[in-house]
């Protein structure tokens, strides 16, 4: 069989890894869930664990925890593979994708041979790394490789394929001057010498499903789901217990462990030690400084007392929706939807929501073992008693609002009440997301009510819900966003947008519904529109799945005989192009300053100029820690200017430069301050600035080299003078006023070419 050649995997031998360009910062942070250990390696006291999204370093003796992410050093999530060797302190990092990084005390290097790979086109997932000195075994969907971690750069490869089948290596080792593979028809060998790509010349020692394989100087262990065998040339002694259905095993200098509904520990010649339950399912697990450590699904790594260890985080990656309070509190719900919204229906794992209460994560333990489905698309603290929590579960079943309690003492929800919102069978009024006005009256969307959307009414004194229905055809509904005493609702299975007037909350006889449609500006190849913002003159605008328009002035307009919505044009090469034509606008934000983030599906994250003619920056999974390019929600704390990502894959934050913004001056920063060009070559910020603030830069001469208005709270400086081109080394003087000049600030920037 034909090698796994370098040319197949990649373009040149040279070019077997990628400098990939730094894709996190300081400005970056990560919400990410550290609960599902997939792997783990221990390092002389210090275990180092993998998870989903990203590996944490922890020190049994200290306690100390720190990780590692696409926030500040990965490049890219869903790790299916991780091996470590303490040793050399050098870690290999696997994802579902194929792609891998090598991880030492100098660097990170991003290796993504596998995935551009034409040579074979099954799965390229990652399913399983193990390191011998300088190599590593790469089990994949086409068979096994041989990387060289120092070079950087795959060697040999064997293609497992029979009759053009191709079968995968579930793990694989090296052992002796021989690797060793186990696949779903048997334990496989062959010598590390020049026949290994041929897979003809493989050895079929053991017949049978094996899944699991380690190795270390003088021992080898495998197992199928269901038995644990120390290999002995070419055959396998079992070792003595039953097993149900084996997640790992595990080789150490001086045991084995064997992970199974309980943890068990066996000496290097068979003999049963010790089994110990974690009282909860595990991937994994070790021992260390005498104790047993399981990698667990839901607990981060647990001891065999019960204590836990694990970075802060939610209690799982799946999120949809954020909410933002005082005191840094947050609320994530986990749903998610068909139809245009990025992933298959709900979460299996039914994780409901997850709560923040600005120090530390919170899960309600009302979600733990529920067998009923929960689809949770929002969840929001009760504007009139922040103790409460509403939420809404969407799926059919067991649709309704819900109610909870917050209890600080044992920091815990418990399910106050709930709304079935007088639903005629498990098909009907599904609940969305919430709204609240200035009155703290809480409003909920709903869907498929009888073919039409409507809007709950919470009815304060009878603590239940009035429905209003709309008359329009039409079965989803989008959260709704409270704008100048009206509800403004995204209708997403059909060309409408609904502008509900409800003036007396709970008397529906003065409604008055608004509903925008084709005729109105919406581009006709439209079916549904999927978000709203407002900006701070007052204009609405409306994500549609197919493009952004705009009402101006929209309390207003919407009153009008016939309110109309117009896309933004810009213009490209001398030609008027509509802005985001064609693409699904799946979330909208303001921030202090009127720029705007947009979310288009696939598309990553745009940061708008205020009048959207300007693309500031531009945040994709390729160029950013963004988990995927597919944002559900964005919101940003304009306190602190704060931006949160929320995705089907974790949620990631970006640090802006616009807070909450006056007519004067906040506290104004420079940065980079100095700026070498041979360490920075972009652009320097100045922040803190006044809502409009007039900016002259001068040489040390006092000549004006360059000016500018800065609208938002801060500007970026190319570093050109007036003629575009760069200034000299030197120390620069940034002289500002505010609108009116009854504020002044100043700043020196000092430039080295």
């Amino acid at each position: 069989m034909k090698k796994l050649s370098l040319l197949s995997l990649a373009t040149l031998a040279s070019m077997q890894f990628i400098d990939a360009q730094v894709i996190s910062s300081k400005k970056w942070t990560d919400h990410f869930s550290y609960n599902n250990v997939l792997a783990m390696k221990e390092d002389n006291g210090k275990i180092v664990a993998a998870t989903e999204n990203g590996i944490f370093y922890y020190t049994i003796a200290t306690g100390e925890m720190t990780k590692l992410s696409k926030a500040n050093g990965l490049h890219d999530i869903n790790i299916s593979a991780f091996d470590y060797n303490p040793q050399t302190k050098i870690g290999v990092i696997g994802y579902a994708n194929g792609s891998m990084d090598v991880i030492t005390p100098q660097e990170i290097k991003y290796i993504v041979d596998i995935p551009i790979a034409t040579g074979y086109n099954g799965s390229k997932r990652i399913n399983h790394i193990s390191i011998t000195g300088d190599q590593a075994v790469i089990s994949v969907g086409y068979g096994v490789s041989i990387f060289n971690i120092n070079k950087k750069e795959f060697g040999d490869s064997a293609f497992f394929v029979n009759g053009g089948v191709y079968e995968a290596s579930n793990e694989a080792t090296i052992f002796g001057n021989k690797l060793y593979s186990v696949t779903n028809t048997g334990l496989k060998s062959h010598e590390l010498n020049t026949t290994f790509p041929v897979f003809s010349t493989w050895t079929t020692e053991i017949p049978g499903s094996f899944k699991h394989i380690d190795a270390e100087s003088s021992s080898l262990i495998f197992s199928s789901a269901t038995a644990a065998f120390i290999y002995n040339n070419g055959t396998g002694t079992p070792l003595p217990a039953t097993f149900g259905g084996i997640k790992d095993i595990v080789l150490s200098s001086n045991n084995i462990v064997v992970t199974d509904s309980r943890i068990y520990t066996f000496g290097l010649n068979g003999v049963s030690l010790n089994a110990v339950s974690m009282g909860e399912d595990c991937n994994t697990a070790l021992t260390a400084n005498g104790k047993v450590y399981g990698g667990t699904i839901l607990s981060g790594i647990k001891d065999e007392g019960g204590t836990t260890y694990k970075p802060s985080g939610p209690y799982s990656n799946s999120s949809y929706k954020i909410n933002l309070y005082d005191n840094n509190q947050m609320l994530i719900s986990s749903g998610s939807r068909l139809n245009r919204y990025n992933q298959p229906g709900e979460n299996p794992k039914k994780p409901g929501f997850y709560y923040f209460n600005g120090s530390e994560w919170i899960y309600p333990s009302y979600f733990i073992g529920k067998t009923f489905p929960i689809n949770v698309l929002d969840a929001v603290m009760n504007p009139a008693d922040n103790s409460e929590v509403f939420f809404t579960n969407y799926t059919v079943g067991a649709q309704g609002v819900y109610k909870m309690k917050y209890n600080p003492g044992n920091k815990d929800f418990d399910l106050s009440k709930y709304y079935d919102m007088g639903a005629p069978s498990i098909y009907y009024r599904r609940p969305v997301g919430f709204a609240f006005d200035n009155q703290n009256n809480i409003f909920v969307s709903v869907g498929f009510h009888d073919g039409s959307p409507s809007i709950g009414i919470y009815d304060k004194a009878a603590d239940d819900f009035i429905i209003k229905k709309f008359g329009i055809s039409s079965e989803g509904m989008q959260k709704p966003i409270f704008h100048e005493n009206q509800l403004w609702i995204p209708i997403p299975r059909s060309n409408n947008f609904i502008v509900y007037d409800y003036k007396n909350p709970t008397n529906l006889s003065d409604d008055v519904d608004y509903i925008l449609k084709d005729s109105n500006g919406f581009a006709g190849n439209s079916k549904g529109t999927l978000s709203v913002a407002f900006s701070k003159s007052g204009d609405a605008w409306i994500g549609t799945d197919s493009g952004l328009r705009i009402m101006s002035n929209a309390a207003t307009e919407i009153k009008n005989p016939d309110p109309k919505v117009e896309p933004i044009i810009i213009e490209q090469n001398g030609l008027g192009e509509e802005l985001f034509r064609d693409g699904q606008i799946l979330q909208i934000e303001v921030d202090a300053g009127d720029y705007k983030w947009i979310s288009v599906d696939g598309g990553g994250v745009y940061y708008l100029s205020s009048d959207g003619q300007q693309t500031i920056k531009h945040f994709t999974k390729e160029n950013s820690p963004l988990p995927t390019n597919s944002v559900t929600d964005i919101k940003v704390d304009k306190k602190t200017g704060k931006v949160y990502f929320v995705t089907f894959n974790g949620i990631v934050a970006y640090q802006g430069d616009v807070a909450d913004l006056t007519a004067n001056f906040g506290h104004v920063v420079v940065y980079p301050n100095p700026v070498v060009y041979s360490n920075f070559k972009g652009k320097v910020t100045i922040k803190g600035l006044a809502e409009k603030t007039n900016i002259r830069i001068t040489d040390a001469a006092g000549n004006v080299i360059h000016s500018a208005v800065a609208r938002g709270g801060y500007y970026e400086w190319d570093l050109n003078n007036m003629k575009g081109n760069r200034v000299a080394s030197g120390i620069y003087f940034v002289l500002m006023t505010n609108e009116d000049g009854s504020d002044k600030a100043t700043a020196k920037i000092a430039v080295v070419n």
